[in-house]
């Protein structure tokens, strides 16, 4: 489901609380390159994304030799995307639980 047909139910109290909790768990798109320039080929960024067999996977190949490393860079922004949009819905869900379980 679209996280702003989910959000669209809440009050203003539950979204400021969905929004708080996605400004302390979310991941930066300026480290994230950041770690793509400086470990791209052992794969720092995808450690960071929490992509662990995808960072080890590139760890023990070097970045694929350097091309998944230079690939992966226009692959890394979307996959962020991706992982906050989850992590959205995830706190969405928690706070639409969190309050049906006290009324």
């Amino acid at each position: 489901m679209d996280n702003l047909l989910m959000k669209k139910d809440l009050t203003a109290e539950q979204l400021s609380i969905v929004q708080s909790e996605l400004d302390k768990k979310s991941k930066n798109k300026v480290i994230m390159y950041l770690l793509w320039w400086f470990t791209g080929a052992i794969g720092g960024h995808r450690y960071y994304l929490g992509d662990a067999g995808m960072g080890i996977a590139m760890t023990l190949t070097l970045g694929g030799f350097g091309f998944w490393a230079l690939i992966d860079v226009f692959f890394i922004g979307k996959r962020l995307e991706t992982k906050t949009e989850r992590l959205e819905r995830d706190i969405i869900e928690k706070v639409k639980g969190y309050t049906k379980t006290i009324a």
